[in-house]
């Protein structure tokens, strides 16, 4: 089966793209897209994911690990269903005994709707906190810890950021202990600028995680195209990287020449997307995850003369 929490509206036996409350699935392997009739009680739901993710990675200090996906703007339901099956195939390829659990909001199939996607992704953004990290985060106990991770992909990681940021807007929630250990932007579609030291649009996301690691492709073309489409020059995090001051927890890893060496066909959107079927990428997540090994002794990774760390296949 696959997890995934839908937040968009019923329309026959799919789904709108219209923000909603949530919809828990759990979808046949044989299924190719998400269906209406395949959701389940939330109660069934948890109770399935906690049992999956036992075992996770080998980190002696937790019992399992669950990773959320949160995936970009242009996508079908079909597409984000396929990337999840690429992430939970990647990540298990390398080890990973883990619970893969992908967040749909609505996103339409088409480019057009950039500006309107991200006025959805921001409306549906509080059900990623609420019905996902806070409601595990509630189960957790003393003797039974499963670590929290979320991997968010282009406009993803604008969906995180304002989910963080709502949900510490909100008693109910930021009255609670709450928290993440890694947070993986990939292509993300932010401003380089709001991931910098004390910039307040990202003062929950770092208040509320261990480790943010910030994956960037210079060669990103997509990015490039988001730029223009919000009618403004703010580069993008995913495809310029970090800037100064970084937060403490902070991570860069330039990901532009592995790419460019390791990626044979390349069109205007595979530097946005290459991700999900690259191996060295899955490793270096997968040991991001486990949390075993310092951020600079992933053995994917090697200092660059900019003061990040670069994608490497191993030695």
């Amino acid at each position: 089966m696959d997890y995934v929490f839908v937040a968009r509206g019923k329309k026959g036996d799919g789904f709108s793209n219209e923000p909603s409350a949530s919809h828990f699935l759990a979808i046949p392997e044989t299924s190719t897209d998400m269906l209406y009739s395949h959701r389940i009680s939330k109660a069934d739901w948890t109770r399935a994911i906690l049992a999956k993710a036992k075992g996770g990675t080998p980190n002696p200090n937790t019992e399992g690990d669950i990773l959320f996906y949160v995936h970009g703007y242009n996508n079908s339901q079909a597409k984000v269903l396929e990337r999840h099956r690429k992430l939970k195939k990647g990540l298990e390829w390398h080890g990973f005994k883990g619970a893969v659990v992908s967040f749909d909001w609505p996103s339409a199939s088409s480019a057009l709707n950039y500006l309107e996607d991200r006025m959805d992704a921001k409306l549906s953004a509080f059900r990623l906190v609420k019905d996902g990290v806070a409601t595990f985060s509630a189960l957790q106990s003393p003797d039974c810890r499963i670590d929290m991770h979320i991997l968010a992909h282009s406009m993803g990681s604008y969906v995180v950021r304002e989910a963080f940021d709502d949900a510490d807007d909100r008693a109910r929630i930021a009255g609670k202990s709450w928290a993440v250990s890694q947070i993986m932007l990939v292509g993300a579609d932010i401003s380089v600028s709001s991931l910098n030291a004390g910039n307040p649009k990202s003062s929950s996301l770092y208040r509320h995680c261990v480790r943010l690691t910030n994956y960037y492709n210079p060669f990103d073309d997509v990015l490039s195209i988001s730029a223009v489409k919000r009618i403004g020059v703010a580069p993008r995090a995913g495809r310029h990287g970090m800037d100064q001051p970084r937060h403490e927890k902070s991570v860069n890893v330039y990901c532009g020449r592995h790419y460019d060496q390791n990626v044979p066909t390349k069109d205007i959107c595979s530097g946005h997307i290459w991700y999900f079927d690259d191996r060295i990428f899955m490793l270096d997540v997968f040991h991001t995850i486990s949390g075993r090994l310092d951020r600079a002794a992933i053995p994917t990774r090697e200092p660059t003369d900019k003061g990040n760390l670069a994608l490497v296949k191993p030695k």
